[in-house]
C-alpha cells in the first residue's frame, strides 16, 4: 500500500464527503429518535381518553420508525472511524460504470438514491471478493448478472483517516491480508471482513435454505466463516428468520467471551449464543449438575474406559433410547378405552389409538394427548347435545302418551310423576358427568418426569436387556454399576434433550430454526441428531477440525456420517491456513502426519517469522518464562499465553508464577481473557482461541504417542500466530524427536 498513490488526495476528500454525510445522516436520526419517542410518549397518553384502538396504531407505528432509526444510527456509529474498506470499478452490462465503495453497512444518498457505502453482504460486493477484472458475472437470488470489473481498490483506513491505498490485479499479492495476518491477534477478528478470501467467501454465501459442513483446517477462518455467514444470513433472509430464532453453539463460555465483540460489528446482536450444555438445560428446564468435561477428559487421558461415553454418542444409543420411548407409546396406547356418557359411547378406543398411534404421530407425546383431548372434549360438546335433545324428545313423548293414552286419573299422575321424576334426575346426570367426562378420562395418562425416565433406564437391569439386547451381559452390568450413583455427564444430554424433544416437545422459545455450530467435531453423531430432532429443522452450519477432535473417544472421528445424518448438507474443506507462520505450520504439520485420520497437510499462507524455539530445562523457573515473555514484547507481541497439557499443569505452574510476581492469568472456561497479561491455559480450553505467540509447556506430565495427546499438542502448536516456543526436558516431550523441520535449541540450566 502507499500514500503516494496518485489518487490519494481524491480518495482523501471521498473519505471527508463520506464521512460529513455519516455525520448528517446521524443527526437526522438522532432527531428522528427523539420524535418518534415523542410521539410514542403522546399517544401512550392519549389511550386514557381517546380511541384506543387509534392510539395502538400510532404506538405501533412510531415503534417500528423508532427501531428504524436507532438501527441506523447503530450502525453508522460502529463504522464512523473506518466506513468502507474496498472500491469496485464495475460496469453492470447495459448501465452505467459505477464506484463502489464496499464496508460494513451501507448507506444511500437520500435524495438521489446513489450508494455512498455498498453493505459487503449484498450480492454486487461479492464482485470484489470472487471477482476477477475484466468480464464475470454474479448472483442476485438466482438471477445471474453480467458485466466487467475494471478495478479492485483496498483501503488502509484508521480513526477516520486515510493511510494508504493498494491498486489489485492478478499478478500482484493482496498486501492487505498479509499485513492483516502479521497483525495483533486481540483485533484481528474483529476486521477479518476486509481480508475475506475468495474459498471463505463461497462458504459464507453457500445456500442459505441448505446445511454445510466446512472440514477446516487450524488457522483457515471456520470461526469467522460462521459469524460472517450468521450476519450474511441475516441481511438476506431478515424478512423471514428473526435473530431470536438463530442460535451458535460454542465450544465454551470462554470462547462466547473471546468472539463478544465481534458479531455486533458485523451487526447482529440478538443472535442467542450458548454452548450445547447451557442449551439442553434451558430448553428442558432439568436442574442437574454436569461432571466437567475437563475432568472427563484427563480421566479418559489417564486411560480410565470410554466405550459408555463413546456408547452414549452413537446413534446406536439413540436407537435404543427411541425403544424406550416406543414402549412407553404402547404402554399409553394400551390405556385406551371407549368414552362413555352413562349408556352412550362417545369414542371407540379403536379410533382414540388411531388418533394417537397415526394421525397425530408427528407431534411429542404429551401434545399427542392434549390434542386427543381437545377432540375429546368437542365429541363430548356434540355427543352429549345429541343425547340430550334424543332423551328430551323421549320423555316428552313418554308424556304425552300418558297424559293422552291413559283414561284413568291415578295411573296417569302415577306414570307423569314417574317419567317428570326419571327426567329431572337423569337429564341433569348426564350433563354433570358430561362436563367431568374428560378431565376424568384424561386422568388415567400421566405426565413424565424425563429425569426419573432416564434414571430408571440407567439404573433398571429388565428395560436395559429389552432395549440393549445385543449388550453382553458383562457390559449391561458395567452401564448399570457405573449409574448406580447419581452423577451426569455431557453425553446424557442428548439422551434428555431428545427424550423431552419425543415427549414433551421443545418450548418456542428454544425452538431455534438456524443453527451454527463451531468445533462441531467435538459434537457426538447422537447430539447432532437429537438437536435435528428436536428443533425440527436440518438448517446447521457446521464448522469443525478431526485434527482438533480432543474428545474423538465419544464424539467425530470421519465426516461421513454427519453426512448421512444430514442428506442435503453440501461438503466444504478448508485447507489453507491464515494464522500461522510457515515455520511454525511445518511443526504442527509434522503431529498431523502421527494422527489416526487420514488428513491433507496444512498449507500455510506464505507468511515467514522465526523459527519456533525448544527450550531445554528439567524444571520450570519462573526467570526463564520471565525472559522469553520479554523476548516475545520485545518483537512487538504482547497477547501470550503459556499452554500446558492438564489442569493440572496450568495450575502448578499459575502459582508458580504467581509466587513470584509475575503477571499472569490462569484460563478458565468462565473466565474474560486479559489480553495484557500472560495467559495461562490448559489445552482443551485453548481450542478456537489464537495469540500472537505461544510457549507450550511439558514438565510434569509429557504428551504421550496417543491419540488424545496428539490432537492437544496439535490444538497447542497451531494456537500460535508468530513465535512458539516448546518449554521442557526433552523434545520427546513434544513428540518431536523425529522431526524433520527446522526447530531451534536453547538450553537452560
Amino acid at each position: 500500500m502507499t500514500t503516494t498513490h496518485p489518487d490519494f488526495q481524491a480518495e482523501e476528500q471521498r473519505l471527508v464527503y463520506t464521512k460529513s454525510y455519516m455525520q448528517q445522516i446521524l443527526q437526522e436520526s438522532q432527531r428522528d429518535l427523539q420524535s418518534a419517542q415523542e410521539n410514542i410518549r403522546h399517544s401512550m397518553a392519549d389511550l386514557d381518553y381517546l380511541d384506543s384502538s387509534l392510539s395502538y396504531l400510532n404506538i405501533l407505528a412510531n415503534a417500528r420508525f423508532f427501531e428504524m432509526a436507532r438501527n441506523q444510527k447503530e450502525g453508522l456509529e460502529a463504522v464512523q472511524k473506518k466506513p468502507y474498506f474496498a472500491r469496485i470499478d464495475f460496469q453492470k452490462t447495459g448501465e452505467a460504470k459505477e464506484l463502489l465503495y464496499i464496508g460494513k453497512t451501507s448507506l444511500f444518498h437520500r435524495e438521489t438514491h446513489e450508494p455512498i457505502i455498498v453493505d459487503w453482504r449484498s450480492p454486487v460486493a461479492n464482485v470484489y471478493y470472487d471477482g476477477r477484472l475484466g468480464d464475470m458475472e454474479y448472483d442476485v437470488r438466482g438471477e445471474i448478472h453480467q458485466g466487467h470489473l475494471f478495478a479492485k481498490r483496498q483501503y488502509k483506513i484508521e480513526d477516520g483517516q486515510l493511510l494508504a491505498i493498494r491498486d489489485i490485479d492478478l499478478t500482484t499479492n493482496d498486501e492487505l491480508l498479509q499485513e492483516a495476518l502479521a497483525g495483533k491477534a486481540d483485533v484481528r477478528l474483529t476486521e477479518i471482513v476486509s481480508t475475506i478470501q475468495q474459498e471463505q467467501n463461497e462458504i459464507i454465501r453457500a445456500h442459505l435454505r441448505q446445511p454445510i459442513i466446512v472440514q477446516g483446517a487450524a488457522g483457515s477462518g471456520k470461526t469467522t466463516i460462521a459469524l460472517h455467514r450468521i450476519s450474511y444470513f441475516l441481511y438476506t433472509m431478515g424478512e423471514h428468520f428473526n435473530p431470536e430464532q438463530l442460535m451458535i453453539l460454542a465450544p465454551n463460555k470462554l470462547f462466547i467471551d473471546y468472539i463478544g465483540d465481534v458479531l455486533p460489528e458485523l451487526g447482529v446482536d440478538k443472535i442467542c449464543q450458548t454452548t450445547f450444555a447451557d442449551y439442553v438445560l434451558a430448553a428442558t428446564k432439568l436442574k442437574i449438575k454436569l461432571q466437567s468435561p475437563s475432568d472427563q477428559l484427563e480421566d479418559f487421558m489417564t486411560g480410565k474406559s470410554t466405550w459408555i461415553a463413546e456408547m452414549k454418542g452413537s446413534l446406536d444409543y439413540r436407537d435404543i433410547i427411541e425403544r424406550y420411548i416406543q414402549k412407553i407409546e404402547h404402554n399409553i396406547a394400551a390405556q385406551f378405552e371407549d368414552v362413555y356418557i352413562e349408556k352412550y359411547c362417545i369414542m371407540r378406543a379403536s379410533h382414540l389409538k388411531k388418533l394417537f398411534l397415526h394421525e397425530f404421530s408427528y407431534m411429542p407425546i404429551e401434545k399427542r394427548l392434549a390434542h386427543i383431548k381437545k377432540v375429546l372434549a368437542s365429541h363430548v360438546r356434540q355427543k352429549k347435545q345429541a343425547i340430550l335433545n334424543k332423551l328430551h324428545q323421549k320423555y316428552d313423548d313418554a308424556l304425552g302418551k300418558a297424559l293422552n293414552g291413559i283414561r284413568d286419573d291415578v295411573n296417569r299422575r302415577r306414570l307423569v310423576t314417574k317419567v317428570i321424576d326419571e327426567r329431572d334426575e337423569r337429564i341433569p346426570a348426564i350433563d354433570k358427568e358430561a362436563k367431568a367426562t374428560v378431565t376424568t378420562y384424561m386422568r388415567r395418562f400421566t405426565k413424565h418426569n424425563i429425569k426419573t425416565l432416564y434414571r430408571s433406564f440407567l439404573t433398571n437391569p429388565d428395560l436395559l436387556a429389552e432395549f440393549a439386547p445385543d449388550w453382553h451381559y458383562i457390559e449391561q452390568q458395567q452401564f448399570i454399576q457405573a449409574h448406580v450413583k447419581e452423577q451426569w455427564t455431557l453425553e446424557d444430554l442428548a439422551a434428555l434433550y431428545y427424550l423431552q424433544a419425543r415427549l414433551k416437545g421443545i418450548d418456542d422459545a428454544w425452538k431455534m430454526r438456524v443453527v451454527f455450530i463451531d468445533e462441531v467435531q467435538d459434537y457426538s453423531l447422537f447430539q447432532l441428531a437429537a438437536l435435528k430432532a428436536g428443533l425440527e429443522t436440518d438448517m446447521f452450519t457446521m464448522v469443525g477440525d478431526l485434527a482438533q477432535g480432543i474428545h474423538s473417544y465419544r464424539s467425530l472421528t470421519a465426516w461421513e456420517p454427519v453426512q448421512q445424518l444430514f442428506p442435503r448438507a453440501s461438503f466444504r474443506t478448508l485447507q489453507k491456513s491464515y494464522r500461522t507462520t510457515i515455520e511454525i505450520m511445518e511443526v504442527a504439520n509434522q503431529i498431523l502426519m502421527r494422527m489416526d485420520e487420514t488428513l491433507p497437510l496444512v498449507e500455510p499462507v506464505v507468511r515467514h517469522g522465526p523459527t519456533p524455539t525448544f527450550v531445554k530445562t528439567p524444571s520450570l523457573h519462573a526467570q526463564q518464562m520471565q525472559d522469553i515473555v520479554q523476548a516475545i514484547r520485545a518483537n512487538g507481541h504482547q497477547s501470550i499465553a503459556v499452554i500446558c497439557k492438564t489442569n493440572a499443569d496450568a495450575m502448578t505452574l499459575y502459582q508458580t508464577l504467581q509466587n513470584n510476581d509475575v503477571a499472569c492469568q490462569l484460563l478458565t472456561e468462565q473466565e474474560s481473557i486479559n489480553q495484557a497479561m500472560l495467559l495461562i491455559v490448559p489445552s482443551h480450553l485453548a481450542k478456537g482461541l489464537e495469540f500472537d505467540a505461544v510457549i507450550v509447556a511439558a514438565f510434569d506430565t509429557p504428551y504421550f504417542d496417543t491419540k488424545i495427546d496428539r490432537k492437544l499438542l496439535y490444538v497447542a502448536l497451531t494456537r500460535a500466530m508468530h513465535e512458539l516456543y516448546l518449554i521442557g526436558p526433552s523434545i520427546e516431550a513434544f513428540l518431536l524427536a523425529n522431526a524433520t523441520v527446522p526447530i531451534q535449541l536453547s538450553e537452560l540450566n
